[in-house]
């Protein structure tokens, strides 16, 4: 490969942290797998030391330390295309976060990495989304990669083909080191250069035995098929099939925890600003109703913004609609707490 492409992908500026060994000998995890009989489809292999490693700040698929080698997706820049389902893949995360009552963390393109005896860097892996359901349960502060062997595996990793095929690469490594669930999403938008044989669509691969066996839905968010999923990845607006899914994987996830949307600060929040507003809608309907009976005539813009009748004592207010004079006289009593 020509030294101009080599220098330009191991440009660095800043220098990443070592990785803090927590043991002594070797990761307990099978890392046994040689790279150079994988095949990572859409990636340039590119010559990269463990020195170049530490400075390098783009992005790549996956680096090995004794190979000296990093491959690195030949897209660049990343289209709309690629990057879109991960981040969808997060903002449905958060939806499902704020139904359950309790958080969950999305990763991106956080590093997996696997290190040697003194804890440096081995080999790592990126994939395209991590998702931890229930984040509280890891210790993810200050982490600059997940440990694997080390820490806990997120609950599910995605990587979206578009102009790549992780089945001929990444997914035997995801294997290998034990990842519980991988998903893997062919937008139906296409690229250029899609690899042949590729379809739109979402395979979910369940970890089994120590072998990754295809499943129709996801063991993390349960109820949650793979061709819902997919639909709901290449929605720009999410249809009413989608949420309504979305918010049953929610409440799964919640009767299982325990938790609820009145657990979310801001579902709490929303919902009691709803119940304000109707409680004030229902009073103004009730004063208009008295006011007429008493046979006071009322302008069209009477009680138009009721939302202070939803804060007051409703003796108080029947007590002005029945004393009062006048839309004038009710608004007066009501401001002095008069009846």
């Amino acid at each position: 490969m020509e030294a101009t492409m080599e220098a330009k992908r191991a440009q660095a500026s800043a220098p990443l942290k070592r990785a803090r060994p927590k043991r002594k000998g070797p990761a307990k995890v099978r890392d046994e797998l040689d790279l150079t009989r994988l095949d990572f489809v859409g990636c340039d292999a590119v010559h990269m030391s463990p020195v170049q490693y530490s400075r390098f700040e783009e992005r790549l698929e996956v680096w090995d330390a004794e190979l000296q080698t990093a491959w690195i997706v030949r897209e660049s820049p990343p289209s709309f295309i690629h990057e879109s389902p991960s981040q969808r893949l997060a903002g449905l995360a958060e939806r499902i976060a704020a139904v359950r009552g309790s958080p969950i963390a999305c990763g991106g393109a956080l590093g997996l990495m696997v290190t040697d005896r003194r804890g440096d860097p081995r080999r790592v892996m990126r994939p395209d989304q991590a998702i931890y359901v229930s984040p509280t349960r890891a210790e993810l502060e200050g982490l600059g990669a997940i440990l694997v062997g080390e820490q806990r595996l997120p609950d599910l990793v995605m990587e979206v083909d578009n102009t790549t095929d992780v089945r001929r690469g990444k997914l035997k490594l995801y294997e290998s080191w034990g990842f519980p669930e991988l998903w893997v999403e062919v937008p139906n938008r296409e690229s250029r250069s899609r690899p042949a044989g590729l379809r739109p669509g979402l395979t979910i691969y369940l970890l089994e035995g120590g072998a990754y066996r295809i499943s129709s839905a996801s063991r993390a968010f349960p109820g949650w098929r793979a061709a819902d999923i997919h639909a709901a990845l290449n929605e720009f607006a999410l249809s009413e099939h989608s949420l309504a899914l979305v918010e049953g994987v929610g409440r799964l996830l919640g009767a299982r925890d325990g938790t609820g949307p009145d657990d979310d600060p801001m579902l709490r929040s929303l919902r009691a600003e709803s119940e304000a507003k109707g409680r004030a809608e229902s009073r103004a309907r009730m004063v208009r109703a008295l006011l007429l009976a008493r046979g006071i005539e009322l302008s069209e813009g009477f009680l138009a913004d009721p939302s202070a009748l939803a804060e007051l004592p409703e003796s108080a207010i029947v007590a002005a609609a029945l004393a009062c004079d006048g839309e004038r006289d009710f608004l007066l009593r009501l401001s002095r707490g008069q009846s």
